[in-house]
């Protein structure tokens, strides 16, 4: 059984014990509070405050989550009764995307993201060739924790503001699949 200690020393938990599961309704205030304790403090650094705060207004709002859980779009992984990761998908034209992964600090390095991600792949259509993702160039973690899990660069959207809110799109070849 492996523990994982959180930021401060405490213990969250055990991986062996994480569920990873569809979101359900009455998940909605869950997900919203893990995004209100987790975005700011992640992206303030790396895209300033302001910023990071519309990053919680825009996309961490109880309507934002509840229409993308009644959508059936959003997969959290839960360890004793609390969210500790979040996977929101969604499409771009014809592309499957993975809008939200966010793992709780405590579980970082547990094999949770890959788990979270591999649990959206098997929500897609069978068909689904490809899986997008898109992040904040200064997120240099998550840009190599995605080229780890095979993700390529696609292309980058320049911000017209801060390289640092350009935007990098990623993709991750899905090959054949069983249907």
């Amino acid at each position: 059984m492996m523990v994982r200690r959180g930021e401060h020393g405490t213990g969250v938990g055990t991986v062996d014990d994480l569920v990873v599961r569809d979101a359900g309704t009455d998940d909605v205030r869950a997900v919203c509070a893990f995004g209100e304790a987790h975005i700011r403090p992640h992206y303030t650094p790396l895209i300033g405050a302001e910023a990071a705060d519309r990053q919680v207004t825009s996309w961490w709002s109880e309507a934002q989550i509840r229409s993308a859980v009644s959508a059936e779009l959003v997969v959290v992984a839960e360890a004793g009764g609390r969210v500790v990761g979040v996977v929101q998908r969604g499409r771009s034209g014809a592309d499957h995307v993975l809008y939200k992964l966010y793992v709780d600090p405590g579980y970082r390095g547990s094999g949770l993201g890959p788990r979270l991600i591999e649990a959206v792949v098997r929500r897609l259509p069978p068909d689904a060739s490809r899986l997008c993702v898109e992040h904040f160039a200064s997120n240099e973690r998550a840009g190599a924790f995605y080229e780890r899990e095979g993700f390529v660069v696609e292309r980058v959207e320049r911000s017209g503001t801060s390289p640092a809110l350009d935007v990098v799109w990623r993709v991750r070849d899905l090959g054949a699949r069983p249907s």
